[in-house]
């Protein structure tokens, strides 16, 4: 089972030699069984790449990111081909059932504001703690009376200080906007490995965002995200921090009664809410614990 995340910055040379990743520089070549990688970060733009590594990296269901000149993930590859009956995925993706798709994304969000929670208790913030739990009691279907809004508010100022708005530029937002992409990237490979469309969401429907459904499917996990920016409080964010961030997907959390590396435990999710929508029972969603 695949688990690395690669990512490589600088001037570098990748292409594929008997199932092996090659990374050539001018000083050193390292090599990796390309069954070992779950994740391919290109942080730099002076890195090339062969057509033929990106063809294995697809065939082998590789998650790769590239990220613009100030480092930033910018865009990402996914296959066409990611399920051998990708077309009836898509035929019944396109009948899911309001109905079921509104008790899904009720879970889901749910389930964000638990885990946004739990952080907060971690951090001894027990009243804003508390006011999430209220937020919790009062949830509506399809959060009709947008309780993850009011929850995020109180979250975010209570982890980053009153002033701190998603909306402004900062060191924080840049750290908690890397860790959100490349979770959205891991969301994205998993939808489109099932054989279902990224645009099809269960409640993000922005006709200009191609990534709807990962939209939704990856709320929980933000507060994972949000954990190690806050443990690496950023006066800066580098290449140091990037790395720092990354590392959460090397970490394990506990998913249907096991130890899950990150990556692996967002395919279990992913496979769950799939299973939940097609047999229509929410009870078959698992989500993780850390």
């Amino acid at each position: 089972m695949s688990w690395r995340t690669v990512s490589v910055s600088g001037r570098a040379k990748l292409d594929l030699r008997l199932d092996y990743l090659v990374i050539r520089r001018q000083d050193e070549t390292l090599k990796i069984h390309i069954s070992e990688i779950s994740v391919l970060i290109v942080e730099s733009t002076s890195v090339s790449l062969t057509a033929a590594l990106l063809s294995e990296l697809m065939r082998s269901k590789v998650k790769v990111i590239f990220c613009d000149e100030q480092h930033n993930p910018q865009s990402e590859l996914l296959a066409y081909h990611g399920s051998h009956d990708s077309s009836l995925k898509i035929r019944n993706q396109v009948k899911w059932r309001e109905e079921i798709k509104g008790q899904i994304w009720t879970r889901i969000i749910q389930e964000k504001i638990t885990q946004q929670m739990l952080l907060l208790r971690e951090e001894n913030l027990h009243l804003q703690a508390d006011k999430l739990a209220g937020y919790l009691e009062q949830l509506e279907y399809r959060d009709e009376s947008n309780r993850e809004g009011m929850a995020s508010k109180v979250y975010f100022n209570a982890l980053f200080g009153m002033d701190f708005s998603r909306r402004e530029e900062s060191v924080q937002n840049a750290a908690l906007n890397y860790g959100y992409n490349v979770l959205l990237a891991i969301v994205n490979r998993e939808i489109a490995a099932n054989g279902y469309l990224t645009q099809l969401g269960l409640f993000h429907d922005n006709m200009f965002n191609s990534f709807n459904l990962g939209s939704d499917l990856m709320e929980p996990f933000r507060p994972l995200v949000d954990r190690k920016v806050c443990e690496l409080d950023p006066k800066k964010f580098e290449k140091e921090e990037r790395a720092y961030i990354l590392g959460l997907l090397s970490e394990q959390v506990s998913i249907a009664g096991t130890e899950q590396y990150l990556t692996n435990a967002i395919k279990i999710y992913c496979k769950s809410v799939f299973n939940a929508l097609e047999a229509e029972d929410v009870g078959l969603l698992r989500f993780y614990r850390k």
